[in-house]
């Protein structure tokens, strides 16, 4: 299937504004992130609303296109993207990369990419991540995944689900195979333009994760589980303690 990345980049994070121009090692991190992400496929462009990201983008040699700055969400700017990219109509599958995502493996992109030509009834692929701390188990801000065992994903919650009954929380993580989720996605092309005009749900509104309204109408989210842990940077202090580490 041929295949592209898109990169949603908004400059006016209200926890860290200006984030994707923060320096990382002499780089901006959107070029990370593309970069990165162009050694998994030679199709990859960035998805902004802010002109001084289109600038950067395009002095270190990215593809970038302009959306709206009304758009709700990175998947509501990824449809938008798909259909003002040239050619955006020749593309079977739409990955989404997060932009705050500067060390996302590109091994994580392909893995992602794999799951349509290894079930052909994919409509939407994510990643998960086996949890092993029970801090991780019972953070509302790192959102699980049940899956089913053929690897679909049957619902996404900020709590530990399923709940182990007649077992002390802190052995939970022993006791069962608990799975958070990795926030990158991808789409067929259809898919994509068909699940950003669907109105939210109820789950969606109570859990504040728009994968359960793609769970509530039916559509097929299959997933694959991933080793890596990813280094998100939310907040400037994010930032300051992966610049310390490296």
């Amino acid at each position: 299937m041929k295949t592209i990345v898109i990169i949603p980049s908004r400059y006016g994070s209200s926890r860290f504004p200006g984030k994707p121009l923060a320096m990382i090692q002499g780089k901006p991190m959107i070029q990370h992130v593309y970069e990165n992400a162009s050694k998994a496929f030679p199709d990859v462009w960035v998805a902004t609303d802010d002109t001084r990201i289109e600038e950067r983008v395009k002095q270190f040699g990215g593809n970038v296109v302009m959306t709206s700055s009304t758009c709700p969400s990175g998947t509501d700017r990824l449809a938008q993207a798909i259909q003002s990219i040239p050619n955006g109509d020749s593309f079977d599958v739409v990955i989404n990369v997060q932009g705050d995502e500067p060390f996302i493996q590109p091994s994580q992109i392909q893995l992602l990419a794999d799951i349509f030509t290894n079930n052909p009834t994919t409509q939407i692929a994510t990643l998960v991540k086996e949890i092993t701390d029970s801090q991780d188990l019972f953070n509302p801000n790192k959102p699980k995944v049940v899956r089913a065992i053929d690897g679909r994903a049957i619902y996404f919650s900020r709590s530990p689900i399923p709940y182990f009954r007649g077992e002390d929380k802190e052995n939970w993580v022993t006791r069962h195979t608990y799975f958070k989720h990795i926030g990158i996605y991808a789409y067929k092309r259809e898919v994509l333009l068909e699940v950003t005009k669907l109105p939210q749900s109820l789950q969606e509104k109570a859990e504040s994760l728009e994968q359960l309204r793609w769970i509530d109408n039916n559509y097929v989210i299959n997933t694959a589980v991933t080793d890596f842990e990813n280094l998100c940077v939310d907040t400037p202090e994010d930032l300051e303690k992966i610049l310390q580490t490296l």
